[in-house]
């Protein structure tokens, strides 16, 4: 049963801590789509948005929507991210309760979202992935971005979820921690059409959003979430 605690007593040195490292722990993979533009105009022009936070009670921002690539346009993606893994296949697993966003495109605008470092549930992916898919990000600092814990009297915890645990809330007890609990460790730049593939259990968040009003000023994403056949 989850412990009812303070969330500043909450914010305890029980992850573990290993250095995210590209080509181990994240990969990235630029130019990956040879239709990345036409992609997402055919995106923003759909009309089966489905939103999420902060219009409805939602643990994720802005407005998604699935089916952001073609089977066709998924499967070289797919078999690159298999052989920088070192996996078999990559499947999804279906969730209990729910649905899971695989394959999903978002827009975050800067007003309806901040970062929130977390980890994904690793009942459901080892890998997950995003494609940049704004052709001209107007600022830096708008990409994805990997957190280790901050502690109470200013040292620096870890940043991966333990074993044992499937999410963050399991590990501590409480459903969330402080706003000022995590500290950026590396960060990945948006670049449009660059994929970043990432395990799920190590601390990460979009490192900010950007864009006001049209869809098309907002920070745009196709989400992947992947269980791994070793």
């Amino acid at each position: 049963m989850m412990e009812h605690r303070s969330l500043a007593s909450a914010v305890r040195d029980v992850l573990p801590y290993r250095k995210p490292k590209l080509g181990r722990d994240y990969w990235v993979k630029d130019d990956v789509l040879p239709n990345a533009l036409e992609v997402y105009e055919r995106n923003l022009a759909r009309g089966d948005w489905m939103q999420g936070a902060p219009w409805r009670p939602e643990v994720w921002p802005g407005i998604r929507a699935p089916h952001a690539l073609t089977p066709r346009e998924l499967a070289p993606v797919e078999r690159w991210i298999c052989e920088q893994t070192g996996v078999r296949a990559l499947k999804q697993e279906a969730p209990t309760q729910g649905a899971l966003s695989h394959n999903h495109v978002q827009l975050v605008g800067e007003t309806e979202s901040t970062a929130k470092p977390h980890v994904d549930s690793l009942a459901l992916c080892d890998f997950a992935a995003v494609i940049y898919l704004h052709p001209q990000p107007p600022r830096k600092h708008v990409g994805t971005s990997f957190f280790r814990l901050r502690l109470p009297g200013g040292g620096l915890g870890g940043n991966t979820c333990p074993p044992g645990c499937v999410n963050l809330p399991q590990a501590f007890g409480v459903t969330k921690l402080p706003a000022n609990a995590w500290v950026q460790d590396v960060e990945v730049e948006n670049v449009f059409n660059r994929l970043l593939v990432y395990r799920a259990d190590i601390v990460h968040s979009a490192t900010d959003y950007f864009g006001r009003g049209d869809n098309r000023n907002k920070r745009a994403t196709a989400l992947f979430f992947w269980k791994a056949v070793r």
